[in-house]
């Protein structure tokens, strides 16, 4: 194992980092890879042609844009719609909370308002006014609430269409900008249909209905048919909430999915995977820029390791899965448990807690696990601050935590602790 710490890697050891980068990021659906084509192209040229520094140099480029390139989100539609609720359902704020979008049974937002994302900075939601508002009439609507922007346009209906909705949609397609059409509230008619029809009543007929309807007037309108996603606010597991994620997704550039992925909320597994998916490309390209450049390792087992710094590391990584303490004391509040049995199950809060030789033991551990998956690197003789390791054991632990909670919940904790 030592030898993993003490090998001292030279430019020509490194000719063979070119297909193993290539065959790391083929691995990842083109939807889901934070880099674009262009630019995991133009790596794979730097590295083939051992022009390490050039590369460093591109990755570095590739996850500033990454951090610093905006997302606006912007919400509209009909008055009373569930615009609001369903920005703070995209932020996982509750609508008693002072950050939160203000939401009633009237129209309540009378002006252009931006709500940024509690945990993605680089992610706004913006809650527009409904089109048929006195202040923002159909004709100047759009330039009003300065449209172009946007990077999605999400236009909210909860009942039957307007002539405004169908001419914003219109004028939405002129633009060539993307817009979803969000039928919100399905619950609601999913239930009152069972109220009237209590003998009769067939779910999926109910919601193919309410699409078909939508999506019948879009035809009759002579506007080309958008999906139409089935949500509601109060449960986002189910429905189409998750379908419109991936749809987003799909839409975005490259450098715009990492921070929209990390802000989906932890409602199926499938959201944490690909959450932790994007998050462990964007560590992974991280270690390569560093390591890239790295000559001489630091002799000593912990000597380039700062505690505090993995501690704060381990923090972001557990809040960002909703496994920090404040998500488990509202979580254990919502569900009446104390919050240690939250806890008994999960790994990460305890992970650093502990002393020097068994963090020592825990390094070894987590190079070990990643020599046995990405041999290729080392052997190429690509050299990672041992920091890194141990990012790629914590993501590990706190996805790994993230589906237990999740598996916790939808069993109303009767099971799993």
């Amino acid at each position: 194992m030592g030898q993993l710490f003490s090998h001292m890697p030279k430019d020509e050891d490194k000719g063979n980092l070119e297909p193993s980068f290539t065959e790391y990021f083929r691995n990842y659906k083109q939807e889901t890879k934070i880099i674009s084509e262009e630019t995991t192209r133009s790596i794979e040229l730097c590295l083939k042609g051992g022009d390490f520094q050039r590369a460093n140099s591109v990755i570095s480029d590739a996850l500033k844009n990454i951090d610093n390139t905006p997302i606006n989100l912007a919400v509209t539609g009909e008055s009373g719609a569930g615009k609001s609720s369903l920005i703070n359902a995209l932020r996982e704020v509750k609508a008693e909370e002072e950050s939160a979008a203000e939401v009633g049974v009237t129209e309540t937002t009378m002006k252009v308002s931006s709500y940024k994302h509690p945990k993605v900075k680089n992610l706004t939601l913006w809650d527009l006014p409904g089109i048929g508002t006195m202040k923002f009439q159909p004709k100047d609507y759009l330039e009003k609430v300065e449209f172009k922007k946007y990077d999605f346009f999400i236009i909210v209906s909860s009942s039957r269409f307007t002539k405004l909705e169908l001419d914003l949609a219109k004028a939405t397609r002129i633009m060539k900008k993307n817009y979803y059409f969000v039928r919100s509230k399905v619950d609601c008619d999913l239930d009152n249909e069972k109220k009237s029809k209590p003998h009769n009543f067939n779910r999926e007929n109910t919601l193919n209905q309410v699409r078909n309807y939508y999506l019948d007037t879009f035809r009759e309108s002579k506007i080309d048919e958008p999906q139409v996603f089935l949500i509601s606010n109060h449960d986002l597991s189910d429905y189409d909430f998750p379908v419109l994620m991936d749809t987003l997704l799909k839409d975005l550039p490259a450098e715009k999915r990492h921070n929209f992925l990390l802000s989906l909320p932890n409602i199926t597994e499938a959201a944490i995977q690909k959450k932790y998916n994007s998050t462990k490309q964007y560590i992974w390209l991280q270690a390569m820029k560093d390591g890239l450049l790295a000559t001489v390792p630091v002799v000593g087992i912990l000597k380039d390791l700062d505690k505090e710094r993995l501690k704060k590391r381990l923090d972001y990584y557990r809040d960002l899965f909703g496994v920090d303490d404040e998500s488990l004391m509202f979580m254990a509040k919502d569900a009446q448990v104390p919050v240690e049995l939250l806890k008994k199950n999960l790994k990460s809060p305890n992970l650093l807690k502990c002393k020097e030789e068994t963090l020592e033991e825990l390094l070894l551990n987590c190079v070990e696990k990643f020599a046995s998956a990405n041999g290729g690197l080392l052997a190429a003789g690509l050299y990672f601050r041992k920091t890194y390791y141990l990012q790629f054991h914590f993501l590990d632990t706190v996805a790994e935590d993230a589906k237990v909670l999740l598996k916790a919940a939808q069993t109303h904790f009767a099971h799993s602790f």
